[in-house]
């Protein structure tokens, strides 16, 4: 199928291999050739290229690579680019001209298993680091480079390899990760719920272009079916950066993450359980938009957007010694989802941010249920049962789409009063008196009782207007597994971080139901009890300025 489809799209091969640097088509160009598989290079007189490498692995799969080298002289920093899952050595030509102008040896290869490389992907796994150290030998014993100035990048899997490699390899300076991830287990399977949709079209795509080891569709499969989770959990945590960030810290790389509110593959908030385990030079910026949606949008056009730039800026800074490239900005830069323009601040969790506990209050026959300052109380014990034979009107709605909207200011909107009781639940909290301003992850705590062994709940955060009509702020799923039918049990999860700032006269609404198109969900009908007693509180925490 692969070798099919790179046959196919090799017809686009005679188109002009090669374009003016200044072309306002260019970026446009390079990133679609390089999806078909063909190199479209940009040229200029400040330097040259070769699409021709092959670099021998330890086990002598064959890497296909390209290079781009400044025709100035002397000892000169190095960038390896490596390519995003299902993509190849031609995704980052732009850029690569764009740093090989500023004097960088700039090498982009394919990783074992995609474009023309050989072998079976291998999922940033042990053979992936041993290419990874191959790659940076060929280059320092092929060109001009300082090998204590060299730094790697990518987006998604590329982003992966480069943190993942500079833990194992200390001669990596600076990595700039890109739309990455910290714990591939969360990633998959975080709350013990199987991301379906980002699943299916990893190993989709994989088998499409790519050459996929059979453990790929394996895991997965183990993952959407709750079995073998000893040996799913080993295989996810030794791809997993967080687990190797001590080494990351020993090595002393400078790390530079960028990430996105609505990227529903690699949720941000174990991305920020990694950002906070450095003890590094690091830099990170959240902004809206899907998985990668940030840094393909840059790649499309001519990269003068604020990632793309930080990416040069982090560089100048750690490989270059440009000691204000970053041009002051602070460590952690979050853009709040439908305004322009970045906050910026001295570390995460947001100093200042104070922790503003609601809590949960019942529904009754004719009120929907509340968000209160102050606890329940009551002689009695109430509580609100919800069931999972239909879906509501409370979701992240189209898959991958919607995400995407948010991104251009269009956002995820439902009708508050439309939610279907039986299937979910709404608690609603007071008008605003000022801005609430959230900045960061909000938790979740329900006393709940399953009436079935598995069950599954979604929460939706909503910030509501005069008329009812929310616009989702954030999201998490949860499930619970190996349940006692009829014993209640506390159920604790966080929602995805965010930045987000309700407006005064509007209202915080907390839905639950119990799916969404984005997750798995267990087979058969359930139904889950909220209890409400004195003694045991449901609560949602907010971290707001």
């Amino acid at each position: 199928m692969k070798k099919a489809i790179i046959g196919l799209c090799a017809l686009g091969a005679l188109s002009a291999p090669q374009a003016q640097a200044d072309s306002a088509l260019l970026p446009a160009l390079t990133l679609v050739g390089g999806l078909l598989n063909v190199g479209v290079f940009p040229e200029s007189d400040l330097y040259t290229t070769n699409d021709d490498i092959i670099i021998t692995a330890d086990d002598g799969t064959e890497l296909a690579a390209n290079v781009f080298v400044p025709n100035a002289g002397g000892l000169k920093p190095a960038v390896i680019f490596v390519n995003s899952w299902a993509l190849n050595e031609y995704e980052y030509l732009t850029e690569a001209a764009r740093f090989a102008e500023e004097g960088y040896v700039v090498l982009s290869y394919s990783t074992r298993g995609f474009g023309t490389s050989g072998g079976l992907v291998d999922t940033a796994g042990p053979l992936d680091m041993a290419d990874f150290s191959k790659v940076i030998d060929y280059l320092i014993a092929n060109y001009d480079v300082d090998p204590q100035r060299i730094g790697s990048a990518g987006i998604s899997y590329g982003s992966g390899i480069s943190l993942l490699g500079a833990a194992h390899d200390p001669r990596i300076r600076a990595v700039a990760a890109m739309s990455t991830w910290g714990s591939l287990r969360e990633s998959l399977y975080g709350q013990e719920t199987p991301r379906l949709v980002w699943g299916e079209l990893l190993t989709l795509s994989s088998q499409l272009t790519g050459n996929p080891d059979p453990i790929i569709a394996e895991t997965w499969n183990d993952v959407l079916n709750r079995r073998n989770l000893d040996a799913v959990y080993a295989w996810t945590d030794e791809r997993s950066p967080i687990n190797f960030v001590d080494q990351i810290n020993a090595n002393g790389t400078a790390v530079y993450i960028s990430q996105n509110w609505g990227d529903n593959l690699f949720q941000v908030n174990n991305v920020l359980d990694l950002y906070m385990a450095l003890d590094v030079p690091k830099h990170i910026d959240l902004q809206p938009g899907t998985h990668a949606g940030a840094e393909i949008g840059g790649l499309l056009g001519d990269g003068n957007t604020h990632v793309l730039n930080n990416l040069h800026r982090w560089f100048a800074e750690h490989l270059q010694d440009d000691a204000d490239a970053m041009e002051g900005q602070l460590p952690v830069n979050m853009k709040v989802k439908f305004t322009s323009g970045y906050q910026q601040y001295a570390d995460y969790p947001v100093p200042g941010a104070n922790s503003e506990t609601l809590y949960l209050q019942p529904r009754t026959a004719l009120t929907d249920g509340g968000l209160s300052d102050s606890p329940y109380q009551s002689w009695f014990s109430v509580d609100n049962n919800i069931n999972s034979l239909v879906d509501t009107l409370a979701g992240t709605q189209i898959p991958l789409v919607s995400q995407i909207l948010e991104q251009l200011d269009v956002p995820v909107t439902t009708s508050i009063p439309l939610i279907v009781r039986p299937n979910g639940i709404t608690f609603i909290g007071k008008r605003q008196s000022e801005t609430l301003a959230i900045r960061g992850k909000p938790e979740l705590s329900l006393y709940v009782q399953p009436k079935n062994s598995t069950v599954q709940l979604v929460a939706y955060l909503y910030d509501m207007d005069a008329l009812g009509i929310g616009k989702l702020i954030t999201h998490a799923p949860v499930t619970v597994h190996d349940a006692v039918a009829g014993k209640k049990i506390r159920v604790n999860f966080p929602l995805v971080a965010t930045a987000y700032d309700v407006p005064a006269g509007h209202k915080l609404v907390l839905a639950v139901d119990t799916q969404d198109l984005l997750y798995a969900k267990p087979d058969g009908l359930y139904a889950v009890d909220f209890e409400f007693t004195n003694a045991q509180q449901s609560t949602l925490t907010i971290p707001a300025l």
